[in-house]
């Protein structure tokens, strides 16, 4: 569904990413893991329009898609979350939902007057679809509740929410599980593993908690110093000798034998 090409980017003296190369399977859930300072964020950033490559190409699906703005992306299904939510705080839930949708009738001020009867429609079937996901995400308690009264892990399940407003092909996901407790973090693996089995979702996911990602990505890619480092089962890559190293600074070959206690 994406596929990354030599991609570079270079911020004054700094190479953020380097040089990498990757495939996000149609249909799959990939991890993409790594120290900090790995390039993680930035490589996300890229492929969703947020900053322009120094190098490289990115494609959807086939299209080369590099260095389109976000909103361009979105309209081709490529969407993100963020490590922080990006809630509207003081709109409900369902209002927050019923924001996504592109191109809705009622943003222009000669349907809002002379097509009335289109614009409530179309917003009773955007309520409906909203009403759905806050459903599927089990958020019915909270429907009319602020987003800025939610708990960070609801939130969390809120712009996941907002993914599911349109057709999504792809949804890179920054660090989903970030401040969320364990059970949240279950509800939302949950809704992961439904919208993937259930509705075809390609995910790549940024993350750290190991647990998550072995539970979810097939494959995962770790990245380090801005390139790409290995790709394989979680178990694989918790084993790679390379990176154990990039992770803790040294493999296993280099660790020096505890020396014996003397008598």
């Amino acid at each position: 569904m994406i596929r990354v090409e030599a991609l570079s980017k270079q911020f004054g003296g700094v190479r953020a990413v380097n040089d990498a190369s990757l495939e996000i399977g149609k249909g799959s859930i990939t991890g993409l893991i790594g120290p900090n300072g790995a390039g993680k964020t930035t490589l996300f950033n890229i492929v969703a329009g947020l900053f322009p490559p120094t190098s490289g190409k990115v494609y959807l699906d086939g299209e080369d898609v590099t260095g389109l703005p976000p909103h361009e992306l979105f309209a081709k299904g490529l969407l993100r979350t963020f490590q922080i939510a990006h809630e509207f705080s003081t709109l409900s839930v369902l209002e927050n939902l019923m924001m996504v949708p592109a191109d809705q009738k009622g943003e222009t001020l000669w349907n809002a007057w002379f097509r009335r009867g289109e614009v409530k429609a179309q917003e009773a079937e955007i309520r409906d679809r909203a009403l759905d996901v806050i459903e599927f995400l089990n958020l019915t308690h909270l429907v009319g509740e602020r987003a800025g009264n939610l708990s960070g892990g609801q939130k969390k399940l809120l712009e996941l929410g907002r993914t599911m407003m349109v057709d999504a092909k792809v949804v890179l996901l920054d660090e989903v599980g970030a401040g969320v407790n364990r059970t949240l973090l279950a509800e939302i693996g949950d809704a992961i593993l439904r919208l993937n089995e259930e509705r075809g979702y390609t995910f790549c996911m940024i993350e750290h908690d190991m647990d998550f990602i072995g539970r979810l990505c097939d494959p995962v890619i770790v990245m380090a110093e801005g390139a790409v480092l290995a790709k394989g089962t979680a178990d694989e890559v918790k084993n790679n000798e390379e990176v154990i190293e990039a992770y803790l600074g040294r493999g296993l070959k280099n660790k020096t034998p505890a020396k014996k206690a003397k008598a």
